[in-house]
């Protein structure tokens, strides 16, 4: 099942559980996993895409060691809220993960890394350091923003 809005994904996690936030790009996946509680949202790591199979079986790996009830997908949607050709590739990586059989939440990710890219160069982090954490800070940044939105409507 893949859902637009929270309420929907949340009605489809009726006992709760942790969830895992993904970043998708197209030469990485950044993780993230959230508290049962839905409370905060702390990145996991980055896999190195490849082949969708081997992408695939890497999340599934991730997903089974977490315990995940559901994941939220970040949607890259275009500044006026339309759809790109990033967007419409999301979306076909969600529909590819539905042998995972888990609840999925695609959730307005414009922001999410400049807000990750400001935060790191306030930090003084080096543009190397940066890269190598953008993908999966991202992820949690996009995982929290949909826990916030959640709470409400969490059973």
């Amino acid at each position: 099942m893949i859902a637009a809005a929270a309420p929907d994904f949340a009605a489809a996690l009726p006992n709760g559980g942790r969830l895992g936030g993904l970043d998708v790009g197209t030469k990485t996946i950044g993780l993230a996993t959230c508290d049962a509680g839905w409370s905060f949202a702390s990145p996991a790591h980055t896999i190195a895409r490849t082949k969708f199979a081997a992408d695939f079986a890497a999340l599934k790996d991730w997903v089974g060691r977490e315990r995940l009830a559901g994941l939220v997908i970040g949607l890259p949607l275009n500044m006026d809220g339309t759809d790109s050709s990033r967007t419409q590739s999301v979306r076909a990586f969600a529909r590819n993960l539905a042998p995972l059989a888990l609840p999925l939440l695609l959730w307005d990710e414009r922001w999410s890394t400049a807000a990750v890219e400001r935060a790191m160069i306030a930090e003084d982090l080096s543009r190397a350091r940066r890269a190598e954490r953008v993908d999966r800070l991202a992820a949690s940044y996009i995982l929290q923003g949909a826990i916030d939105a959640l709470i409400r409507w969490r059973p």
